[in-house]
This record gives structure tokens, C-alpha cells and sequence, in this order.
């Protein structure tokens, strides 16, 4: 489920705690904020487990109270792999490498690390993406070859693993 609420205090766990008053089971809350895209709002995606008939009492809920409904029974992220990107990373505009993925729907980066040792110096990063399945995997990881080639950045792949 993808929700936005107001960005004040105690409005997101306004909009949590009907999820388990209605018997809902919530999984994974990931929110976002971008002051250019919804000033004063948050963007939240929210794993859950919750009945169908449950579901319809939580939208009741969620409405009365204000919150935004932007997407409801969305694929969980299932795959998850990560990489490590070697190069000059941050002078080639990281967030425009991350972007890559997170633009395309069906997959995310949901962790990452970065070490600079100099401001001259090659910097790397570990970036752990998900993946709604195998197949879009692979066209994220392909996206990101092509973004690696494209700024002469190192790309090392690992092994995909269950998320």
C-alpha cells in the first residue's frame, strides 16, 4: 500500500496504528521525502498482510483520517542483490545512478554505503537493490550496467538472494 500523509509529528503512526486495529499485519514501512515533488507531505509504502475484507475497513479508516490512498496491492519487493560500485561515484552524480533504479517501478535501491577515502580519489559503493521478481532483476541490473558503462564506473555483482 502507498500512502501519503502530512509531514507533522505523530501522522505517520496516525496512519500505521488502523493497520493493526483492523487486524492487519505490517511488514516493512519504507517513507520518502521530496520537498520538490509534495511540500509538507510523505510518501509511504507499506508491506502488509491484511484480508481483503479487512482491507476495505483499513481504506474507510485511512480516508477518515486524511490519508492519501496512492496505490494499494502493489508486488512486494521479492528479490534483493547487491553491488559494488567503484569509481569516481560521487562526482558523477550518485543520486542520478540511484534514480536509475528507483524510477523504474519495479525496483528500488533500499540500502547503500558509501567510502571516500579522498576527494580526488575513486570513492565505492555497496547498493542493495529489490526487485519485484527474477525477470526485473535483471532489467534493473541491466539498467544499471548501462548507467556504469556510461559514467566509466567498476560495477561488481553479486548473487541474488530472497528478500
Amino acid at each position: 500500500m502507498k500512502i501519503e500523509v502530512k509531514d507533522a509529528p505523530g501522522q505517520l503512526v496516525g496512519a500505521l496504528q488502523p493497520i493493526s486495529e483492523v487486524g492487519g499485519n505490517i511488514m516493512a514501512v519504507i517513507h520518502e521525502w521530496d520537498p520538490t515533488l509534495r511540500p509538507k507531505t510523505r510518501i509511504v509504502q507499506v508491506v502488509l498482510e491484511i484480508t481483503d475484507e479487512r482491507l476495505d475497513d483499513l481504506i474507510e479508516i485511512l480516508k477518515a483520517r486524511g490519508v492519501s490512498i496512492l496505490g494499494i496491492g502493489e508486488e512486494r519487493l521479492l528479490m534483493k542483490r547487491s553491488v559494488i560500485m567503484i569509481g569516481h561515484i560521487m562526482h558523477t552524480d550518485l543520486s542520478d545512478t540511484v534514480g536509475s533504479i528507483d524510477q523504474t517501478g519495479y525496483a528500488e535501491v533500499v540500502e547503500m554505503h558509501v567510502t571516500m577515502p579522498g576527494i580526488n580519489q575513486r570513492s565505492s559503493a555497496l547498493l542493495t537493490i529489490s526487485a519485484t521478481n527474477e525477470e526485473n532483476m535483471e532489467r534493473a541490473m541491466e539498467g544499471l550496467r548501462s548507467v556504469a558503462r556510461e559514467k566509466d564506473l567498476l560495477m561488481v555483482e553479486t548473487m541474488e538472494e530472497a528478500a
